[in-house]
């Protein structure tokens, strides 16, 4: 009786401790997360310069932005407005309109204006050169962000070659080739990689989508400027 009950205490240890094992071996691996703050640790110093253009590629954009969409706003009503002041000879009423407007679109004008009796073709040279030297004001800082699209990733390029040196370093400090070994070699090389590559594809886009801005702006000072050539031109058709 006693070896029976002995054999049948032994039986539910061994129960128990197989289903402890089978627990633990259930029991899902705890996920390890990493910050961004130690992902930039890991990718090394050459993260400093690219921090940088990321930095210089926000302000330009946000910058131009703001910029671009303020000299984008035109009245509806300007262009009648001029027209009437034209047509009833308050030129000094037109010329203070325009100053006040103060949009690229409003300068060409008022150079038009200021050329009111000479030729045509006189009038539509000035508001040319107007309008091309508010295209490069416009454009300002523009060259930059392109730039950043590029060097951006070069940089991430050249982390890439930083980590492959680090992790040869590596294994021939330590003599083996295994994943603690090469690990931070690895790190280097895709964060700097992953970095580079995102900060220049921000950099053009933005460049691009500011391009865009400028695009509209541009056709609607071209707009702007045939509908004043074609107002000089309405008394002598009359």
């Amino acid at each position: 009786m006693t070896g029976f009950i002995l054999q049948i205490t032994q039986t539910g240890t061994m129960a128990a401790d197989s289903l402890n094992r089978a627990a633990t071996t259930m029991t899902p691996p705890v996920e390890q997360s990493i910050s961004l703050w130690e992902m930039a640790e890991k990718g090394g110093p050459i993260l400093i310069p690219i921090a940088i253009l990321s930095i210089a590629a926000f302000y330009i954009f946000f910058e131009r932005y703001f910029t671009i969409r303020k000299l984008s706003k035109v009245d509806r009503n300007f262009m009648n407005q001029i027209r009437d002041y034209v047509h009833s000879g308050n030129v000094d009423a037109a010329k203070a309109l325009c100053r006040n407007t103060n949009t690229p679109v409003s300068r060409m004008i008022e150079k038009g204006i200021m050329r009111l009796g000479k030729p045509v073709k006189e009038i539509e040279g000035a508001i040319e050169n107007v309008g091309k030297l508010e295209i490069f004001k416009m454009e300002k800082n523009m060259n930059i962000l392109n730039s950043i699209s590029g060097i951006a990733p070069m940089f991430g390029f050249l982390g890439t070659i930083f980590g492959v040196i680090k992790i040869f370093y590596q294994i021939a400090q330590q003599n083996s080739l295994e994943i603690n070994t090469i690990s931070g070699g690895l790190y280097v090389k895709m964060i700097s990689s992953a970095s580079g590559l995102l900060v220049g594809m921000i950099a053009y886009a933005a460049y691009h989508y500011l391009t865009f801005m400028i695009d509209r702006v541009i056709n609607k000072m071209e707009v702007n400027a045939v509908e004043f050539i074609d107002l000089l031109e309405e008394p002598v058709k009359g």
